[in-house]
């Protein structure tokens, strides 16, 4: 690639890169986060050329660190992406995040009968299948694919 291909984004003193986001889940990303409301810089890259993916998207975010709960929502939304913590310009921490064993409070039972749609309590799934993705609700069993989720 010739310098005059490369797109030039400032570097991250402090911040978050998230990257390797499916192009298609870039905007559900930019919404749970609440990027719309951030004051901090934000800088979004879409449909980027990607040797792992062939197309991606990437976000990178000054200044915000996120919570394991926000990382848990994320993982809802757009597994396996990958994390890059910066911290004085260089990446202290890479992960990629996944979908977590249990899901507590992030997605909704579509089972009106469940009661966590009848009594005010919090959700709980359990992944019964990783390769699928597949979820089940604590409480009522009921099973829905990770695709068809809806958070709470």
């Amino acid at each position: 690639m010739t310098k005059r291909q490369e797109l030039l984004v400032a570097a991250l003193e402090n911040g978050t890169v998230i990257d390797h986001i499916p192009s298609a889940k870039l905007f559900e990303v930019i919404n749970l986060l609440h990027l719309e409301e951030m004051k901090a810089s934000v800088t979004i890259g879409f449909n980027l050329k990607s040797k792992k993916m062939g197309q991606k998207s990437i976000i990178k975010i000054a200044d915000k660190f996120f919570s394991d709960e926000e990382l848990n929502q994320l993982a809802v939304i757009s597994p396996n992406v990958t994390l890059c913590i910066i911290k004085g310009y260089e990446v202290v921490e890479k992960k990629e995040v996944v979908l977590p064993e249990e899901l507590k409070g992030i997605v909704k039972c579509p089972n009106p009968k469940c009661i966590t749609n009848n009594e005010p309590m919090h959700t709980h799934f359990h992944v019964v299948n990783s390769e699928s993705k597949a979820l089940s609700c604590h409480y009522c069993n009921k099973q829905v694919a990770l695709e068809n989720v809806k958070l709470v």
